[in-house]
């Protein structure tokens, strides 16, 4: 079965953007291990929010990678960057997505969808690459919820000089 990854990154106060969406406080000083990881996944999921935020990055960052953006009004869509959008039984679609063949999920985010997967079990290992900043107010990485309450075991720490920290847990 395919293993879905969220690899993802927060601040240390836990947020992944700021309230505007934007991501401009990430270190673009090195590579942080996302190439090898993007090497292991054939398969990007995301909400539709986060898909439109990567559209103003410039150049599609996911070519020859197939993609699914979780829409709630654009289902059965497909755009010019071979993107298919999902909506309904969110559960059917990706339990049949992880029996196909193929390599890892990504899922990308937000916090909407990164929410639906913890509430229910979808994720496998997390990838948590906290940058040393404090943001004071943004998008949450995980909304509140009592009932998400969940276990992780630790896999590893990864430091750099920057001060980012690199975790994995497995779910």
């Amino acid at each position: 079965m395919r293993k879905i990854r969220l690899y993802i990154a927060s601040s240390l106060d836990g947020y992944i953007a700021r309230t505007s969406g934007d991501v401009d406080w990430l270190f673009t000083d090195a590579d942080y291990g996302y190439t090898e990881f993007l090497a292991q996944v054939d398969t990007i999921l995301m909400g539709n929010k986060t898909y439109q935020q990567v559209l103003g990055f410039g150049e599609y960052p996911y070519k020859g990678k197939q993609v699914f953006v979780f829409s709630n009004t654009l289902p059965g869509q497909k755009d010019n960057n071979n993107v298919e959008f999902i909506g309904g039984d969110l559960n059917e679609f990706v339990n049949n997505l992880r029996q196909s063949p193929g390599g890892d999920i990504w899922l990308v985010g937000g916090s909407e969808i990164i929410h639906y997967f913890l509430k229910h079990s979808l994720i496998d290992e997390l990838i948590l690459s906290i940058h040393p900043i404090i943001l004071g107010d943004g998008i949450s990485l995980i909304v509140k919820d009592a009932s998400l309450q969940t276990s992780l075991k630790f896999k590893t720490v990864k430091t750099y000089e920057s001060g980012l920290l690199q975790v994995s847990y497995d779910l």
